[in-house]
């Protein structure tokens, strides 16, 4: 990852390591309501072309997504909330967030 796309983990990332397919997931479940063509998924998730053409099989596989539409030859996908396994890393994400913005409450209350 070039230096201007560095950032600071997200608590999802710290928990289960950070890696182009943890990426592709964190930013299918931050956008869970919305679909994405391949090509917004790879800027979006800020995972090379060539990395998504080696994950997405799995992905697809796994039924960690689904179609949602097609636009001529342009496939749209959305992460598949029908999955089990895709339901618990939601879960896990949400909880990972949720006390991550606990955390920060706390820091403000003790700080101010």
């Amino acid at each position: 990852m070039s230096k201007d796309k560095m950032e600071e983990l997200t608590m999802f990332r710290d928990f289960v390591g950070d890696s182009p397919s943890t990426r592709l997931l964190e930013f299918l479940i931050q956008g869970r309501e919305l679909d994405y063509t391949l090509t917004e998924i790879s800027e979006k998730a800020g995972v090379s072309w060539t990395t998504l053409n080696r994950l997405w099989p799995s992905i697809i596989k796994n039924k960690i997504v689904k179609v949602t539409r097609e636009i001529g030859k342009i496939k749209l996908y959305r992460l598949n909330l029908d999955n089990k396994g895709v339901k618990k890393l939601v879960e896990l994400f949400d909880y990972l967030l949720f006390k991550d913005i606990d955390n920060r409450i706390n820091v403000e209350k003790i700080s101010a």
